[in-house]
């Protein structure tokens, strides 16, 4: 056998199948490249699910989290570390709000956001105890805790995991009469994605954003933007919501914040709402920890420049305009996504989302599909328009075979 199949083989005995990944097996990356272990290289148009929107190896992020290994890694929130401050600074600073509140993973920061809508709800709006309501959308991706999973409608996540914890109202996503029609004066919450990324790269009706903002106005109900995958920078703007010009009272995020290093995410928002908790009623031993935060840091100071932004607008336009052409041909069915960002539909009968992502993986691209016949494609936002095209003509080879 080779090492490739040692590995893959290794794997499949020793962990559990939670995952079908493709059969690769990456030992090295730098920016959008990566490296297995017989070395060949691979153009990641993936990007750790946008974790890695500056790219594999950032040396920035890499210098970053270097000196802070060598000063202090952890304290616990026992104690004060000498880059809390400045990161809950900064990242407020960055979303326009007030607060911050960290914690590791983005399932994490959904479950942290969740629990603050239910205790704003029962302590400032006055809802009884117990009878909190968060309105979800259909065909949402928040994460796999059990709590998320009782309000997704994938069955691949829902089957078996029951009982399901309830407090959760689901609608169409992209309708707002159904919205409106859910509401009750128990609602605390809206929890959506401002544009789905595992059902696709959907991205709403023009002016849905902006509906839900004015209906949780009106009605005295948060809006809390799931931005773990669309936010800094990968849509061509900080966060999604801004290409609606909304801002949402809370954002969850995750992914990027951490520069694909280490496990960062938070929940932010006004003092008004994250002010309700008091000591010990919520928290995370390795949440903020020192070197999560200077990673952190140097993204935010990243994001600041506006260059990757810059880029993924630049970029995402020429991606799409490239994707487009590809519609209508018999093989490509649909193309949806913002920025360097997108869900291509394929015809079922050009093969499965997973078959397309093998044919990609031989000629040395590695997408990932999702419901299908869809592959999504979101490379770091530091790949060159070269390799963003060469990947795009191995896209179309596959395509024309």
């Amino acid at each position: 056998m080779s090492t490739t199949e040692n590995a893959i083989a290794s794997a499949e005995a020793h962990s559990a199948h939670t995952y079908h990944p493709l059969p690769v097996v990456v030992a090295t990356a730098e920016g959008a490249w990566m490296t297995d272990v017989e070395g060949r290289r691979y153009l990641d148009m993936l990007a750790g699910y946008s974790a890695l929107n500056f790219g594999h190896a950032n040396r920035r992020l890499i210098d970053a989290a270097k000196a802070q290994l060598e000063r202090v890694t952890l304290t616990s929130r026992a104690f004060h570390h000498d880059r809390f401050a400045e990161f809950c600074t900064q990242l407020a600073d960055l979303c326009g709000m007030e607060m911050v509140l960290p914690m590791n993973t983005g399932a994490e920061a959904v479950e942290t956001a969740v629990k603050t809508a239910r205790k704003w709800g029962y302590r400032v709006k006055g809802v009884p105890d117990g009878m909190a309501k968060i309105i979800v959308a259909s065909d949402n991706f928040h994460g796999r805790t059990t709590t998320i999973i009782s309000f997704s409608t994938d069955h691949e996540a829902r089957a078996d995991f029951g009982p399901y914890t309830p407090g959760f109202e689901i609608v169409p996503y992209g309708d707002l009469t159904a919205m409106r029609a859910a509401m009750t004066e128990n609602t605390v919450a809206v929890l959506l994605e401002p544009i789905q990324g595992e059902a696709g790269v959907l991205v709403p009706p023009p002016g849905y954003l902006p509906g839900v903002r004015e209906l949780t106005r009106e009605r005295n109900v948060l809006f809390i933007a799931d931005e773990i995958q669309s936010g800094l920078g990968r849509t061509g703007k900080t966060f999604a919501c801004e290409h609606e010009g909304v801002v949402p009272d809370m954002y969850v995020l995750g992914k990027a914040l951490g520069g694909g290093i280490v496990p960062v995410s938070a929940v932010v928002s006004s003092a008004a709402v994250l002010g309700v908790y008091r000591p010990g009623e919520h928290g995370s031993t390795f949440g903020g920890n020192p070197l999560a935060c200077a990673v952190a840091l140097e993204v935010i100071a990243m994001l600041r420049t506006g260059e990757f932004q810059q880029r993924a607008t630049e970029l995402g336009d020429h991606l799409h305009q490239e994707l487009g052409l590809l519609v209508g041909g018999g093989a490509v069915q649909t193309v949806r996504g913002r920025g360097l960002w997108a869900g291509v539909d394929i015809d079922p009968g050009h093969g499965t989302g997973r078959e397309i992502s093998e044919k990609l993986m031989e000629r040395r691209v590695l997408v990932k599909d999702t419901h299908g016949s869809t592959i999504r494609i979101a490379p770091p936002l530091v790949i060159s328009k070269e390799d963003l095209d060469w990947g795009l003509e191995q896209l179309r080879e596959v395509l024309r075979g």
